[in-house]
């Protein structure tokens, strides 16, 4: 009876622990709403945007040619690469998560929309990259 219930808190604390080659590796940033006017003007600086409660999706590096969009806004109908995770951020609009290595798309979703409004020069949209031990700082 008491070598099982090593094997079982073995297993348990296996499963606790973090996945090989992510401890000290990811994602941390904030997610903000930005609306409004935002050009430059020499009589106002712009407000200090407010970050939101939201839930951020991370997806494996996706293309353009790998989503639906909604006509040429920044919002999209489907995404056709994996989801890697999800992640809520809390009111000031902060997140971290640990990930292993890699390049990755982030997305906000309103309603059943997906957003990011921003891509590289190959058309990848809202990209980040996680190296290796490093927390990679971003904003959304």
């Amino acid at each position: 009876m008491l070598p099982a219930m090593y094997s079982i808190l073995g297993l348990i604390l296996l499963a606790l622990a973090p996945a090989e080659g992510v401890e000290g590796q990811g994602l941390e940033g904030f997610v903000y709403r930005i609306s409004g006017n935002q050009m430059p003007s020499p009589d106002s600086k712009p407000a200090k945007p407010k970050g939101i409660r939201t839930v951020l999706y991370i997806y494996a590096l996706t293309s353009l040619a790998e989503t639906d969009r909604q006509g040429q806004t920044a919002y999209f109908t489907s995404i056709h690469t994996k989801l890697i995770c999800r992640v809520k951020t809390d009111s000031t609009g902060h997140f971290n998560l640990l990930l292993p290595a890699g390049q990755y798309s982030l997305f906000g979703k309103k309603g059943a929309l997906f957003y990011a409004n921003w891509f590289d020069q190959n058309n990848h949209i809202a990209p980040v990259e996680v190296l290796p031990g490093k927390i990679t700082k971003t904003e959304f």
